[in-house]
């Protein structure tokens, strides 16, 4: 059975190390939420459910670059590079409404900005990856 040229692109190299990097941010992310919803919900619920999230666009940007799920990745991982940009830029205009840090707070601040230059990368490797037309 012949691979698919984003499948191929994934198993080797940079996109190794990207598939690699996306799942350890989910479950990097996915652990914090758990326990941050699971014991301190009523102290910053919407930083705890942005938690949430970005575990989740985590978990589908990982599947979607290992099985070479072109558009699920970029639609993933462009709703990521939105959502760091966002909660980064309201976490540092708005601190009261984030009693608590999220993944993407401060523009990922808390994880040494990888938030802020994994979908920067992502987007690269999708580009870079991308089928040309012959000729």
């Amino acid at each position: 059975m012949a691979e698919r040229a984003g499948e191929r692109a994934t198993t080797a190299g940079p996109g190794r190390v990207l598939v690699a990097v996306y799942g350890v941010f989910a479950l990097a992310a996915g652990a914090r939420a758990v326990v941050q919803l699971s014991t301190r919900f009523a102290e910053a619920p919407v930083a705890y459910l942005l938690s949430a999230l970005a575990a989740a666009v985590y978990v589908v940007a990982t599947v979607a670059l290992a099985r070479g799920g072109r558009r699920t990745a970029l639609a993933a991982i462009g709703f990521e590079l939105v959502g760091v940009l966002v909660v980064g830029t309201l976490s540092l205009l708005q601190p009261a409404a984030f009693p608590d840090e999220t993944v993407w707070s401060a523009y990922g601040r808390g994880y040494l900005f990888v938030p802020l230059v994994l979908p920067v990368l992502g987007l690269l490797f999708l580009r870079r990856t991308a089928r040309r037309p012959p000729g």
